[in-house]
């Protein structure tokens, strides 16, 4: 017998180890499967799956339909251009989704029963957010409009033409937010439009000098069609302030009523209660302080009483959903890494878990909340659909409901990942996600990389990302931690980071460090380390105060905090952060990077977007600049037309071949599979 198990357990092995190491190629050939939707009656499920092509740089969206039990899975929709955002009809036989076929981004419909998509609007600005109004096939949407045209498509398209055509090429600008992520605004607003496909007709709902929804807000369309709820900052200073309201519109009138303006912190998130007599919402109590503890809130339409639900949840709720009922929501929470599902009974305002599945991201539920239905990730394992059961003695029990990158994994080692708390010197257990290499041998020595995120106040979860698998596959150990700022781990925990970006995040990394050169299979001698926006600040603060590192990469970092107020476009921010403006606190100058540079020692890879306009890229010039001219080996990178987020497809298979170059010239770990020059070039593939 002991044989026999023996046999059994070294042909597991051979045959893990026969998988290929995982690859920029294995990344792109993935499928990305997204925005889970059922339909009105329970029975069927709308999805999005997203397919890259490498060599061509290119991606494309499709909308697929299954059974809500998985089966009978088929592609709605097969074109060229990118087809997202399936939203059902209340009929349930019809979908709205955004395609891009004809002049950007548009409105279409298609039966679900199949047959060609017909395209409903035709906006020149585009749309964005796409919902039903539930009165005929009407839609209402997002778009960035002139605000002296509103929802005229002929001025828009005149404007729009003159500003891309004219003979004045310029941005024009009377106060701040003239441009924001990758965007100038360039006189924009983003407005909500109702359009009437039987009268071919838009009509502005938000006909002001303000944005609705505000920047990366939302709106929810009432139950009987008549209202509209969305979020939006009037404050003259909005650029500095996170004082975002519920505004609720009626339709007829667009009469307006502001349902949150008690509070002066961050409302927003709106969503009508399936009676339409309640009204729920996220709420941040602190005014200016973006990371400030996530709330969740009831409104009673009529009286306009507030009440907080799930106040025994102590971590931010991300987002959430009523169930079909209108007797509970479902809410998503950072917590420790992961993020899980929770019930929340809307009358006790009770919670308990309904599912810990590493990363939930889009999700829904059945009309009995028997079963829930999500999109999840981790670590090992990309995106698929999942159901779960939420009652009777099956409770919990998770199915599989997609399988779309099922042969990729069969072929490529997805290497599984450890969970660590490592002892900090500022006292407290740092969580850390530890990935080991490629057919590891214990007896072996690995060079490693650390990577630290950005936010500052966000967390590295269980979740999939390129990064997690390709660095390991190259023979890498890679440990990513949740330093203090972190959230998932307590708010005080969070709060922790502000005014003080090198101090406790510097001692938290440095443990971490550490405790990974301890390790019996890492050589301490070839330690590297990663990190982007806040985590590329990171970087730049740890080339001025320790030697550990032997090669690290800086991306979409900070390093003059003095010239990052004065170019970046969320002011509220840095002087929250940062303990005011420049002139009023003395952090822009003992937290900044640039007071070291007479200590600046390690060779570093700098990474930045030409239109990143959160961390300007010229924080990277100027680094860039520093290491030069202190003759400490540097190379940069500039993607010209992305901003804070490089473009997936076009961009970051380049950002994971400079990485693996960049850590093989100086830790020695596999080269990278394509020539740097060839690849700049264009002429890799």
């Amino acid at each position: 017998m002991r044989t026999l198990m023996l046999l059994v357990l070294s042909i597991g092995l051979l045959t893990a180890t026969e998988k290929k190491p995982f690859s920029i190629e294995a990344l792109y050939q993935m499928k990305s499967v997204s925005d889970v939707q059922l339909s009105p009656d329970g029975k069927k499920i709308a999805f999005t799956v997203t397919t890259f092509n490498l060599e061509k740089g290119t991606s494309n969206n499709d909308i697929y339909l299954m059974n809500a039990d998985g089966g009978d899975p088929i592609q709605l929709t097969n074109n060229e251009a990118a087809d997202f955002h399936p939203r059902w009809h209340s009929d349930g036989e019809h979908l709205l989704f955004i395609s891009t076929r004809e002049n950007g981004p548009q409105v279409w419909m298609i039966r679900t029963t199949g047959g060609e998509a017909g395209q409903l609007t035709d906006f020149p600005m585009g749309v964005s957010a796409a919902e039903w109004l539930n009165d005929g096939y009407k839609v209402i949407f997002a778009s960035k409009v002139f605000k002296e045209c509103g929802a005229d498509a002929a001025c828009n398209e005149d404007l729009k033409k003159n500003m891309e055509e004219g003979s004045i090429q310029a941005h024009y600008a009377k106060d701040l937010f003239y441009r924001h992520w990758t965007q100038w605004m360039d006189g924009k607003r983003s407005h909500l439009i109702a359009y009437d496909p039987d009268r071919d007709e838009y009509r502005d709902l938000t006909p002001d000098d303000y944005n609705y929804p505000a920047l990366w807000g939302s709106f929810s369309v009432s139950p009987d069609g008549r209202l509209v709820s969305v979020e939006s900052n009037h404050d003259k200073n909005s650029w500095e302030t996170t004082n975002k309201d519920v505004y609720e519109i009626d339709l007829n009138s667009l009469r307006q009523i502001n349902r949150t303006e008690d509070n002066k912190g961050y409302d927003g998130n709106p969503q009508y209660g399936p009676d339409g007599k309640t009204i729920a919402f996220l709420r941040q109590n602190t005014p200016r302080f973006e990371a400030d503890l996530m709330r969740l809130m009831v409104q009673d339409r009529k009286t306009g009483k507030t009440r907080e639900l799930a106040t025994e949840v102590k971590n931010s709720i991300r987002n959430f959903i009523w169930t079909p009922d209108g007797k509970g929501l479902i809410i998503k929470v950072a917590e420790q890494g992961y993020y899980p599902l929770y019930y929340v009974d809307a009358k006790s305002g009770k919670s308990h878990l309904l599912i810990r599945h590493a990363t939930v991201d889009s999700y829904t539920a059945n009309a009995d909340l028997s079963m829930l239905y999500f999109g999840s990730r981790a670590i090992d394992r990309p995106q698929e659909i999942y159901s779960a059961m939420v009652k009777n003695e099956k409770a919990g029990e998770v199915r599989k409901l997609t399988g779309f990158n099922d042969e990729l994994l069969k072929n490529y080692d997805i290497r599984p990942f450890e969970e660590l708390w490592i002892p900090s010197k500022t006292g407290k257990k740092i969580h850390t996600f530890l990935i080991k290499p490629h057919n590891f041998d214990p007896a072996k020595k690995y060079p490693a990389i650390i990577n630290v995120h950005g936010g500052p106040q966000s967390q590295w979860a269980n979740s999939f990302r390129g990064d997690w698998q390709i660095y390991p596959a190259a023979g890498y150990v890679l440990a990513f931690s949740n330093p203090h700022g972190s959230t998932g781990y307590g708010q005080a925990f969070t709060n922790a980071i502000s005014r003080d970006w090198g101090g406790k995040v510097y001692e938290d990394v440095m443990s971490v460090t550490d405790y990974i050169a301890g390790l019996p299979y890492v050589d301490k001698e070839r330690m590297g380390a990663m990190g982007w926006s806040y985590g590329g600040y990171m970087m730049n603060w740890l080339q001025g105060h320790t030697t550990r590192f032997k090669a690290m990469v800086s991306m979409m970092g900070i390093f003059n905090l003095k010239s990052f107020y004065g170019a970046t476009e969320e002011l509220w921010f840095p002087q929250w952060d940062l303990g005011g403006t420049p002139w009023e606190s003395d952090d822009y100058v003992k937290w900044s990077p640039d007071s070291y540079v007479k200590n600046f020692k390690t060779p570093t890879l700098i990474i930045t977007g030409e239109r990143d306009y959160r961390v300007p890229y010229s924080q990277s010039l100027e680094y860039f600049t520093a290491l030069q001219k202190r003759r400490i080996a540097s190379e940069l990178i500039v993607f010209k037309n992305d901003g804070h987020w490089p473009n997936h497809v076009k961009s970051m298979p380049f950002y994971y071949n400079a990485h693996l170059y960049w850590f093989n010239k100086f830790l020695g770990g596999a080269p990278a599979p394509y020539d740097m020059t060839k690849m700049w070039q264009n002429r890799a593939f």
